[in-house]
């Protein structure tokens, strides 16, 4: 890694274990430097020169300078902007906590790098599905952009918590959270 970024990154890292919370990586415009040999897997390991990163705090730090811009995935700090690969969500949605019931349940993300999403107006779920095998690929926005892939084991929670739709929704299977109704883009 260049040596700015390095150092961006110490101070990032000292910032965010003082509680300071996730950096304003919208407010960072630095030139970009180029392409670093950082990959996210499809199942949320972060690879580094092709080897996993093995300590949590690091993967959680990297994931908070994460933006995605027009052309792609970048890690940015003040000084330096280096594009990454994503080969998917660059997160994956682990657990699901429900708070209420019904229309004003709430339903909280909990993802692999640690951050929680309420879904609502905000924090979009989205389902694309697969045209060759019908198979469902569930997403739920988690900040400024980024989304995490809802892990199987969490959709099979969600697909317990849906409902038939009413209205605009009538014949589809919806989730409620937060007030929004999400459609599962699957029929009743």
């Amino acid at each position: 890694m260049a040596g700015d970024f390095t150092l961006g990154l110490a101070s990032l890292q000292r910032e965010t274990a003082a509680g300071r919370g996730l950096p304003p990586v919208e407010k960072w415009h630095p030139a970009h430097c180029g392409d670093i040999d950082i990959r996210i897997a499809r199942d949320g390991t972060w690879f580094h020169e092709g080897t996993p990163v093995g300590r949590r705090e690091l993967v959680r730090l990297f994931s908070t300078i994460l933006r995605k811009d027009g052309d792609g995935y970048v890690l940015v700090t003040p000084g330096e902007k280096m594009r990454i690969k994503v080969e998917d969500a660059p997160f994956l949605a682990v657990l699901l906590r429900v708070e209420g019931e019904g229309k004003n349940q709430k339903l909280i993300f909990t993802t692999n790098v640690g951050d929680e999403t309420i879904a609502g107006s905000d924090n979009s779920i989205r389902v694309e599905i697969n045209p060759q095998t019908r198979e469902p690929s569930p997403y739920v926005h988690v900040r400024r952009g980024l989304e995490a892939k809802i892990s199987r084991p969490v959709y099979y929670q969600l697909a317990e918590l849906a409902v038939p739709g009413e209205g605009e929704y009538a014949g589809k299977l919806v989730l409620w959270s937060d007030g929004v109704a999400f459609p599962l883009d699957a029929p009743v």
